[in-house]
């Protein structure tokens, strides 16, 4: 275990192998935590697939397991893999390259601005009390994981679930859509 969260602080995408046979143990969800944490991408890798991919009622136990116990990293790519066959193992060193891409990604002030109009317009933020949330502009502060600050006129207005409703908003305008992103709410 300590190891592997001593290669979690080098790494930049962390493939986090579970055991299709043993299902998701509490040490992979707590290893996964700490990526998310550290805003490292992260690739949920089931290894021995072909011992469960002939046993429907298997495939679904550890489905709803993952959505259960990951659901933190919903974002994440899943693949089922098969060290012994080989099977999608190419697939996977893509999904590595992809998601370093994605971590790395600069974006541009205008396209984030633009965006966020978009968002804003599209879904306005709920009044609370008696005052409601402006928004100015945004912009890139960081990569590793793709960070955006977002001046507001009152950064105490905004509400978790219209934060998690912007934030898979960026993912999906921004094409970040498998990496973690983080938001900071400044004023003004």
């Amino acid at each position: 275990m300590i190891k592997a969260l001593q290669s979690l602080d080098r790494c930049h995408v962390a493939v986090v192998l579970i055991d299709a046979s043993e299902g998701v143990t509490d040490q992979d969800a707590h290893i996964c935590g700490y990526a998310f944490e550290r805003g490292r991408g992260v690739i949920l890798a089931v290894n021995k697939w072909d011992l469960v991919k002939k046993d429907p009622e298997m495939k679904k136990r550890l489905v709803d397991t993952l959505d259960r116990q990951m659901s933190f990293l919903s974002f994440a790519p899943r693949l089922q893999v098969s060290a012994l066959t080989g099977e999608k193992v190419k697939v996977l060193f893509e999904k590595i390259n992809l998601l370093h891409g994605q971590l790395f990604r600069r974006i541009d002030t205008n396209v984030v601005n633009k965006a966020l109009m978009g968002m804003v317009q599209k879904n306005p933020p709920p009044k609370m009390g008696r005052g409601r949330l402006k928004f100015f502009y945004a912009t890139q502060t960081g990569v590793m994981p793709p960070s955006f600050a977002l001046f507001v006129n009152r950064p105490d207005l905004v509400h978790f679930t219209y934060e998690r409703y912007l934030l898979n908003q960026f993912r999906e305008k921004l094409e970040l859509r498998e990496v973690p992103v983080r938001l900071r709410f400044r004023k003004k």
